[in-house]
């Protein structure tokens, strides 16, 4: 789902889930009771770990590949080329 801003994630979600963004508008969550509320909250749609993992390589690999068209320059200019992901 995607991130819509102020209000996604309130204080009060943090404090009773553990939440983390990844590429591709992934979000992994600990699987409790308030959590599947925040993703109904949201209208998400819940994902299998191997799912998720396969987006997120995706969006990872058209990043890389983004960088690896850059120029020398082009490239001396960022932080470097994005590193795979694996999500926990």
């Amino acid at each position: 789902m995607t991130n819509t801003g102020r209000g996604f994630i309130t204080h009060d979600d943090s404090r009773r889930f553990w939440i983390r963004g990844y590429p591709a508008n992934v979000w992994v969550a600990t699987d409790v009771r308030e959590s599947r509320h925040w993703v109904a909250r949201h209208n998400g749609v819940s994902k299998t770990k191997d799912q998720a993992q396969a987006l997120v390589t995706t969006a990872v690999e058209a990043e890389q590949a983004t960088w690896d068209a850059l120029s020398n320059e082009a490239k001396a200019l960022t932080p470097g080329r994005p590193g795979d992901i694996t999500i926990p």
